[in-house]
């Protein structure tokens, strides 16, 4: 008989729990956290015990899946099923894990994770590749300790995992979702080249609502996404059920794995190298967010745009490479709604609504980092003001090396070299300058995107992407009083930062100076 691998499916399990929308809201105990200075990795494990006994006894929302492929069913005589992992680099709080775990445990079958590494990625280096591969060695280090054999595949992922799948007799794949279009082609690859009977379904493990239950279609902006991510928060945000010891063991089991050799076989530039603040992984990005919730996030609200003041939750990272769940920091700062109201709505604000609606735009528009993918008043206007007289024109190299006649520009700039960071605030205010002192407004774009891409822990990502489209394109915002360069784009400058912060405590801090040309 064979099973479904549909998460509709009645042949998945027995009848699903009843749970009351957002119940228990608040992880385990995690409002008396702060005071009883409690490990969070620790509630947190506590809060999925607590929640179910494993995915089988969870109501698992079926709309978070999506079947790509014909099949639809794991064939009878199959000998595991594959969580070929990308996006969402954790065990844990992992919606794809768990439903690969569930379509496991419901066919009785062995659990293997995949990670596909390429040795070259858009303009990632070697601080980007050392940060995903020590979170990649807690993860396979927990797999083991669950008995699921981790994987660590080496090269084209169209290649290598059907290759996978027929060596292993697999008989399912499960991927996670990513809008971004190399991601997208490798998982419709991997959907051409395995066996017609191999089902292939993908989970959004990224977003609390899935972007394609969110909207079928591009969103204009936050005001027209807002509700509709909203309302279906009462649904999708609800607490984690956990990965469990798996009781299926694999007939064979995977190669060891020597992660100094393969950080040594990367073909990355090695020049920039890793930060010291942020440690990889699940447990470093928990420790973070403990941090947040328990120094920073009182001050969230008043002080979020004030670049000298630590303020933010500093959690991108993690997020960005997978390693801690938007949805886990979520339930957490909520527990401390009463407490900090105007702080946790402001954070909700930005890390539900405004990061869906990143995620939204690059799926529905492919064009997501060009101007062919701005609005039409957008391009018009910028059109108009192409052969506006530039006062200041800086290379591409000028900008890198923070050597422009603009101090802040250029505290922000080495912020982002040094740190794998830049404030949020002024990275609006470094990309709109780039508009400002760049030749065309697609070199702008190129050289904003570059930069954040190379130095930015949490780069080639669709917030990063949507940032520099806001700042440079006006995407989900509106036409503004126009004026040269920038005609109806939103316009920043140095005396408006000045009204808000402390400009020469954050250049002084960051050692930004000003450059003159001879």
């Amino acid at each position: 008989m064979k099973k479904s691998a549909s998460a509709s499916s009645s042949s998945i399990g027995p009848a699903a729990k009843k749970q009351k929308p957002n119940e228990p809201e608040p992880p385990v105990e995690a409002a008396s956290a702060s005071k009883t200075n409690d490990n969070y990795v620790a509630l947190f494990k506590a809060d999925r015990k607590a929640t179910a006994k494993s995915v089988l006894d969870f109501d698992f929302k079926k709309k978070r899946v999506r079947v790509l492929s014909d099949a639809k069913e794991v064939e009878e005589g199959k000998k595991g099923v594959v969580y070929w992992m990308s996006r969402d680099v954790r065990v844990q709080d992992n919606w794809a894990f768990l439903f690969a775990q569930k379509l496991a445990l419901k066919n009785e079958l062995p659990l293997h994770v995949c990670f596909n590494l390429v040795p070259k990625f858009l303009d990632a280096t070697i601080r980007h590749f050392k940060f995903m591969l020590k979170g990649l060695e807690e993860v396979a280090q927990e797999c083991g300790q669950l008995n699921i054999q981790f994987h660590l595949l080496r090269g084209n992922a169209a290649q290598n995992v059907p290759e996978f799948v027929q060596q292993h007799n697999i008989g399912a794949v499960v991927c996670d979702f990513s809008p971004l279009r190399v991601p997208a082609k490798w998982v419709e690859d991997v959907r051409k080249a395995l066996p017609l009977e191999v089902p292939l379904c993908q989970v959004d493990a990224h977003n609390i609502v899935p972007v394609w239950v969110t909207s079928d279609k591009l969103e204009y902006a936050a005001r027209t996404i807002r509700n509709k991510v909203n309302n279906n928060l009462s649904t999708y945000l609800t607490p984690f059920p956990p990965v469990v010891k798996h009781p299926y063991t694999a007939s064979s089991q995977a190669n060891p794995i020597d992660w100094a050799k393969v950080l040594d076989t990367l073909e990355v530039d090695r020049s920039v190298d890793e930060v010291t603040w942020a440690t990889p992984g699940y447990e470093g990005g928990v420790r973070t967010l403990q941090s947040f919730v328990e120094k920073r996030l009182v001050k969230f609200n008043s002080k979020r745009n004030d670049p000298t003041q630590n303020a933010l939750s500093n959690l991108s990272p993690w997020f960005h490479f997978g390693q801690l769940s938007v949805q886990r920091a979520i339930l957490t700062v909520k527990s401390y709604g009463k407490r900090f109201n105007e702080s946790v709505a402001s954070f909700c604000e930005e890390a539900i609504v405004r990061r869906e609606l990143s995620d939204n735009f690059c799926f529905y528009n492919k064009n997501y980092d060009n101007l062919q993918g701005a609005y039409d008043w957008a391009r018009k206007t910028l059109d108009d003001h192409r052969k506006d007289k530039r006062v200041y024109c800086y290379s591409r190299d000028e900008l890198e090396t923070a050597k422009t006649h603009d101090d802040l520009w250029n505290a922000a700039q080495l912020q982002m070299v040094k740190e794998g960071k830049m404030h949020g605030f002024l990275r609006m205010y470094w990309a709109k300058k780039i508009l400002e002192w760049s030749k065309t407004p697609e070199e702008a774009l190129e050289a904003a995107i570059y930069l954040n891409d190379r130095y930015s822990l949490d780069g080639r990502d669709p917030n990063g992407y949507v940032g520099c489209m806001w700042s440079i394109a006006g995407i989900h915002d509106q036409g503004w009083k126009e004026r040269d360069i920038f005609g109806k784009i939103r316009y920043m400058n140095y005396e408006g930062c000045k009204r808000k912060f402390d400009v020469n405590a954050f250049v002084i801090r960051y050692g930004g100076k000003v450059h003159r040309r001879k």
